[in-house]
């Protein structure tokens, strides 16, 4: 029978952490992405039953809150890569598999953070595109100034990486 220490010895092994950090990557942008989008699309559900045509112009701020996941799924790529896991020819020393938790860090927290404000800028302009159609472009590059942010993460995270 294994100790605990034994247990907690083989899973921090460096391929391991590597993958750790690669869902982590996934992980909150993603769920950052989905209540995001799910906001959106609850708002977009009220204006469309008052106003079933102005359903096309509410697709791009519904649509803008998914681009933090597929961030992640960059970097958690480019980790699954680099790393050599994706072969199972890596034999990652406990250092090394930090350093990929550690380079997902940014994405995964500036994805998920700048996900759920963005969503919240959405929903907004919901209801400018509700009261002012011909403003929906003004909502749209309200909401894009966020993802700035998930940008800059991601850019930090793929230099990291790379």
């Amino acid at each position: 029978m294994q100790t605990i220490y034994e247990i907690i010895k083989n899973f921090f092994t460096g391929n391991n952490l590597a993958i750790l950090g690669a869902a982590l990557a996934v992980l909150l942008p993603g769920f950052g992405s989905a209540r995001a989008v799910n906001s959106v699309a609850r708002a977009t559900a009220g204006l469309i039953c008052e106003e079933p045509q102005k359903y096309g112009k509410s697709m791009l701020l519904q649509a803008l809150p998914m681009t933090q996941g597929i961030y992640g799924m960059v970097v958690a790529f480019l980790i699954i890569v680099f790393s050599g896991i994706m072969g199972g020819t890596a034999d990652l020393s406990i250092a090394e598999g930090f350093y990929y938790v550690f380079a997902s860090l940014p994405i995964a927290f500036g994805g998920w953070y700048s996900a759920l404000r963005q969503g919240e800028v959405a929903v907004a302009g919901i209801s400018v595109l509700a009261k002012q159609p011909e403003a929906v472009g003004k909502a749209v590059i309200s909401a894009s100034f966020v993802e700035l942010y998930a940008i800059l993460a991601l850019l930090i995270s793929i230099l990291l990486v790379l």
